[in-house]
């Protein structure tokens, strides 16, 4: 697969006259949220050992917040310089502060594109920031670089994933149905790469068996017996439905009459996020779950070792759709969040009801591990990435590419 990025890259050279510029390239990475570290370490390690390429980070939003899970400390134990840090986000976990919050990040990165002046932007997935990094840096006639664009998934992320794609100028897709819906809006193919997904690659690479007086060190609740079944739940908000706390109640519901012990995810800062954890606190007073822990975070190597042995995720995170799907876990995906994404057979999708959750739950893991699916696995995504980005010839001036 390295080969045939490479074949595409002097194909580009060949028809537009580009060539690389003999120097070492500034790839600036915007991280405004955990996930962008956990799921892309082997892509940072890459970029941060190549002698041909200055790896600027910059890190922002909840990404800096010990309650979502700082991300500072990890960067740091790993050799990782963070080159500047941008306090843009404004809690309350309602629609105004996500606008709000974005908008602070324009500002604050107009600032920090000028003075780190990089040649390529790179942005991963549908967060707000993530717009804001990208709108911003096409002002400033810096490249973009988009990784996960082409992605359906129903819900206001989704809009934001397609107008990065539409300001970004290099695109890293994660599948076959992504990449055909990138040349769908216009983009240009000589630049849409299918790499696979970089979450899929961490996913493959660690080797690591569970900690379980480490984890259950963490969050509170009851201590989970790792010998015994177990089911991982990650329930975000949806910030274009309005009643989140109900639908949270009839996960935790359905968990609890599952019966089956239950390792519970904090959700991310999204518009609805207090409503979720307003609907854990109630429930957790109300009543007993010594089946049930809860935690804010963990090292994204022990959460990939704890997904490997779950006996079902349950909730409505891409972990269910992607890294799930690798390893052939059983997931029951809940509600709107990922409508529309390109899924395998181990996801059976449940509506916002408590009764049809819990019969889902039942079925899966009655059913046990389904066959591993590759559709977002590729070998050397990461060295793949890094020889576009170092490589390709830059653009700033898109024009829109029919494909009729």
């Amino acid at each position: 697969m390295l080969s045939a990025a490479k074949s595409k890259i002097k194909i580009i050279a060949k028809k537009t006259g580009l060539l690389p510029e003999r120097k070492r390239r500034k790839i600036c990475f915007v991280i405004t949220n955990r996930i962008h570290y956990a799921r892309q370490q082997l892509l940072l390690d890459q970029l941060k050992g190549d002698p041909e390429i200055e790896l600027q980070l910059v890190v922002g939003g909840s990404a800096l917040l010990d309650k979502y899970s700082d991300v500072l400390p990890r960067l740091g134990a790993k050799g990782f310089v963070v080159h500047e840090k941008m306090l843009n986000l404004i809690e309350g976990g309602n629609h105004a502060a996500m606008a709000k919050t974005a908008g602070l990040a324009v500002l604050e990165l107009a600032n920090t594109f000028q003075k780190l002046n990089p040649d390529i932007v790179l942005i991963r997935g549908d967060r707000f920031e993530q717009l804001a990094a990208a709108m911003t840096a096409a002002y400033l006639d810096k490249t973009v670089a988009h990784i996960e664009g082409g992605d359906v998934t129903g819900t206001i992320d989704e809009s934001v994933r397609h107008a990065i794609t539409k300001l970004s100028h290099i695109h890293f897709v994660t599948n076959e149905d992504a990449y055909r819906r990138v040349l769908q809006m216009g983009e240009n193919p000589a630049y849409v790469f299918n790499v696979g997904s970089p979450d899929i690659e961490f996913a493959a690479y660690v080797d690591r068996r569970i900690n379980a007086e480490m984890i259950n060190r963490e969050g509170v609740g009851g201590a989970i017996d790792f010998s015994k079944p177990y089911v991982l739940v990650i329930q975000h908000p949806v910030t274009s439905e309005r009643n989140n706390l109900e639908n949270i109640l009839k996960t935790l519901r359905a968990v609890r009459e599952a019966g089956v012990q239950a390792l519970w995810f904090w959700p991310n800062p999204d518009a609805g996020t207090d409503e979720i954890s307003r609907g854990i606190r109630r429930f957790r007073e109300e009543y007993s779950v010594p089946n049930v822990r809860f935690v804010i975070d963990i090292d994204p190597r022990d959460f990939i070792a704890l997904l490997k042995y779950a006996k079902c995720l349950i909730g409505n995170s891409s972990a269910g759709i992607k890294e799930a799907s690798y390893f052939g876990v059983p997931v029951v995906n809940v509600g709107s969040r990922q409508q529309g994404r390109s899924r395998g057979e181990n996801v059976t999708d449940a509506g916002y009801d408590a009764g049809e959750i819990k019969q889902a739950i039942d079925k899966q893991i009655i059913h046990g591990p389904y066959q591993q699916s590759f559709m977002y696995h590729k070998p050397q995504t990461s060295k793949m990435i890094r020889h576009v980005l170092k490589t390709a010839p830059l653009y700033t001036q898109k024009r829109f590419f029919d494909s009729a």
